[in-house]
């Protein structure tokens, strides 16, 4: 019968829960994953000294209980900040809760609840789910974005923004998502759809607050370039195309009806006489304003058919398009031409100037356009293929020109140089850089969120709430109706919005929208580094030392909303001098996704997994290990495909392993058998380069490896008193605590040692000793493999070429052929190239 320990728990039985249950007070009591642990909280200490580290994970919103999505996602970040503790750093890795918005609000209205009981509810669950997960938090720093001493900051903030310019209201056509009853902003709408309920988006006109991040946008462009290498491509290609920088002219165009010029942008400038046509965005003011009398009635049912579409069907290349023709004609600059002004639903009002001039032989929307209203279609730059008048087909790129007066025989870089020119000294015209980005739009018609803080006065106007009476915190509203109506809830709260004007002290009326739950995740990642300071947003001193994030960890799914919005804020914020840095984050890792069967987890489908329910099953060292193990983190993880009782049996060999050492715990390693050494040796070197260089699969695998070694050494020799077994064991402990923690600190205590084995320290290698005896070199003929040999690390280059030309089955290969060239890259490769 198995002798008991301690805990009551047998020597040789692994029980998951018995262990879990043993150290989690344990480490709730210790609190080791503080920053600033060494000094805590008494000002007489000594300051920690120790180079510091932040690791942040993108935080939660609270929508329920932990799912496998973030099982995946902070077990990745804590292997890193726990890799980080174990090497000595002072390691600040906050949490908190991205805790405002639709989806609590919306929650909370179909359970006939209030928004902020069901969000500080599911924030509590979350809570102890990651304490249970084992996630090396600083809790001392956990915040809320819902609570008013954190919204108090981000109001505070927009009126920082608002007094350079940067926060304004303006009317215009919107996004409106009619099952949330609210504007999104452009980067909130995927595929025409609600990125949030995913209900196909409409246009609206409405006054809304903005974010001016288009006068960032070519920083935002420009500071990508420090971030190569460090952040996945993607994600900056992502960004970039969205900011999506273009070069060509503003070109202005004379309207009938109309004292000013309408100014187009055009990336070809060149191809100006080429334009038959003129196109104008139904919903722009334009539209409606230069619609001539006898086509008022055609154009606004029109426009009520265009309403109705969403912004990617108008996109969509394989629609037929449809427009109407507006009464009016424009004048062609550089040919004088009268061309027709059509408005069609192919050009969108909030991209460049809600107008294009069409030149159909060289733009297939344009062409497709044309040959349906019939309109003329003249090629101006000859490509040598068929007229597109005949095929239907534009011919887009480089040619020549024709048909183009001055800038004929040119090709198109000195075509585009030469009519920038004429236009600027004709005034007609300008070279300018435009983007495809647009303004921020911020604020919402639901009541979840922090409070605009402007006030309107009739007298006034816009009045910002002076900053001492900030928070301008949301009303209660308790047992009242928040359904969606398309305005906010907020107008409804009759107290709460009459307010005296700050300036004039006659009445006034509170801005009833609410910001935008992205407003609050574009600075969080500050506050963390001074959660309680009331002077301000943050400390600007602990922010110096604790800024920029050296590791953020997330989803590639916020690629462009909260990270370009993060990187926006953050410029602000170092134009007001209160930052000195320009990019929050170093460096960037993304998790792929968990799903099942191949597809996406889904109720409908069947297919859900609750993470719950196998960290019961299985604990959570298994699942945490099955989610590192199951490939590159930016990889999909298939549930399906992996397996978590293959974890525990794994977990379970590691762990027997402590139990089954018999040396003391000041033994001396040296004196211990050799061939272990080196293989354990190899495996830390091995282990903190895969580590280090995000491989976390392979770290484990070579774990796995030095399990085997071990169990091997101790059952057939040299056993288990040997020094050489103890350090094995103690180094696979202090590894493994960074995937599998709990196991790992029993591991440790049954080794004879105090917790926490997660403050052990890193483990540090002998050269010698991880040194490869012998590596595999590969010899091939004419590029393909021939044969391998087993060679010293330090073979030299004659030696492998000598082996090489002996070898049997290379000769074979050359058959009798003259060597004209062999190229040696030892210890590893070499290369016969015969003549």
């Amino acid at each position: 019968m198995s002798e008991p320990s301690r805990d009551g728990q047998s020597a040789d039985t692994y029980d998951f829960h018995t262990i879990q249950g043993k150290w989690l007070p344990v480490w709730q009591r210790m609190d080791p994953f503080r920053a600033d642990r060494l000094a805590g909280d008494n000002p007489e200490v000594e300051p920690d000294t120790r180079e510091r580290r932040y690791l942040l994970d993108m935080f939660p919103y609270p929508s329920g209980d932990l799912h496998m999505g973030h099982g995946e996602a902070y077990a990745f970040g804590d292997l890193l900040a726990r890799y980080w503790f174990q090497q000595g750093y002072n390691v600040l890795h906050p949490i908190g809760w991205d805790a405002f918005g639709l989806p609590a609000e919306n929650a909370a209205i179909r359970r006939n609840a209030h928004p902020a009981e069901w969000t500080y509810a599911n924030i509590e669950t979350q809570a102890e789910s990651f304490k249970r997960y084992a996630v090396s938090f600083d809790w001392s720093r956990r915040l809320q974005t819902c609570d008013p001493s954190y919204y108090h900051w981000t109001q505070w903030l927009f009126l920082r923004f608002y007094e350079r310019g940067l926060a304004y209201r303006k009317a215009s056509y919107v996004n409106w998502c009619p099952r949330d009853q609210t504007v999104l902003a452009n980067e909130q709408v995927v595929n025409g759809n609600c990125e949030r309920c995913g209900s196909p988006v409409t246009k609206r006109e409405l006054t809304q607050w903005y974010f001016k991040i288009t006068d960032y946008a070519q920083r935002l462009l420009d500071d990508m370039a420090p971030l190569e290498g460090r952040w996945p491509e993607r994600v900056l290609s992502m960004q970039r195309n969205w900011i999506g920088r273009s070069e060509g002219a503003y070109v202005d165009f004379a309207m009938e009806g109309r004292d000013e010029p309408v100014t187009v942008f055009t990336t070809r400038p060149d191809t100006l006489y080429g334009a038959t046509f003129f196109v104008v965005a139904p919903e722009s003011k334009l539209a409606d304003e230069i619609c001539a009398p006898e086509q008022r009635e055609a154009f606004e049912a029109y426009l009520e058919q265009v309403k109705r579409e969403t912004e990617i069907e108008r996109l969509s290349t394989e629609r037929e398009k449809t427009g109407v023709f507006l009464g009016v004609h424009a004048t062609n600059p550089v040919n004088g031409e009268r061309i027709p002004v059509w408005a069609a639903d192919y050009v969108l009002a909030d991209y460049g100037t809600g107008a294009v001039m069409a030149v159909p032989a060289h733009d297939q929307r344009d062409l497709e356009f044309a040959l349906k209203f019939g309109i003329p279609v003249r090629v101006v730059v000859e490509t040598g293929q068929p007229d597109p008048a005949e095929t239907g087909v534009a011919t887009a790129g480089e040619g020549v020109h024709v048909n183009s007066a001055s800038i004929d025989g040119l090709g198109k870089e000195d075509g585009v140089r030469a009519m920038i020119d004429w236009l600027d000294q004709q005034k007609l015209g300008r070279g300018a850089v435009t983007f495809r980005l647009r303004d921020w739009l911020v604020s919402r018609q639901r009541y979840w969120g922090a409070p605009i803080p402007i006030i309107h006065c009739p007298t006034c106007g816009e009045v910002p709430v002076p900053d001492d009476q900030l928070p301008v915190e949301l009303p209660d509203l308790r047992g009242a109706d928040l359904s969606p109506k398309g305005t906010s809830p907020l107008a409804a709260a009759t107290e709460w919005v009459q307010v005296a004007c700050p300036k004039c002290g006659g009445d006034a009326r509170r801005d009833t929208d609410t910001m935008d739950t992205f407003v609050d995740s574009s600075w969080y990642y500050l506050r963390y580094c001074s959660p309680n300071y009331q002077d301000g947003p943050f400390d600007p001193e602990d922010v110096r030392r604790w800024m920029p994030v050296d590791q953020y960890v997330g989803g590639v799914e916020h690629a462009i909303l909260h990270l370009l919005y993060s990187r926006f804020f953050t410029k602000v914020l170092h134009d007001m001098g209160a930052v000195d840095f320009t990019e929050p984050f170093k460096a960037l890792l993304n998790q792929g996704q968990v799903i099942n069967q191949g597809k996406a987890m889904s109720k409908s489908l069947g297919n859900g997994i609750d993470l719950g329910e196998q960290l019961g099953e299985y604990g959570v060292d298994a699942i945490r290990l099955t989610m590192v193990f199951a490939g590159p983190p930016e990889d999909d993880i298939d549930w399906a495909d992996v397996s978590p009782s293959g974890s525990l049996r794994f977990i379970q060999r590691a762990w027997r392993i402590a139990s089954d050492v018999t040396s003391e715990p000041d033994v001396d390693f040296a004196a211990g058998d050799l061939a272990l050494r080196k293989v354990t040796h190899k495996v830390i070197k091995e282990v903190t380069e895969h580590v280090e260089s995000f491989k976390f699969n392979v770290a484990v695998a070579r774990l796995m490896e030095l399990v085997n070694a071990v169990r091997k050494a101790i059952d057939t020799g040299p056993g288990p008193a040997d020094p050489a077994v103890r350090e094995a064991a103690e180094r696979l402990a202090v590894m493994l605590s960074v995937v599998t923690p709990y196991t790992a600190e029993d591991m440790w205590e049954r080794l004879g040692h105090e917790p926490t084995v997660a403050l052990a320290g890193w483990p540090t290698y002998d050269p010698d000793l991880a040194a490869a005896d012998t590596l595999t070199a590969v010899a091939q003929v004419a590029g393909k493999l021939r044969d391998k040999f087993e060679v010293s690390p330090d073979i030299s280059e004659d030696e492998l070429r000598q082996l090489a030309l002996a070898s049997e089955r290379v000769q074979s290969a050359l058959a009798g052929r003259e060597i004209r060239k062999v190229i040696v890259r030892a210890p590893k490769l070499i290369n016969i190239v015969p003549a």
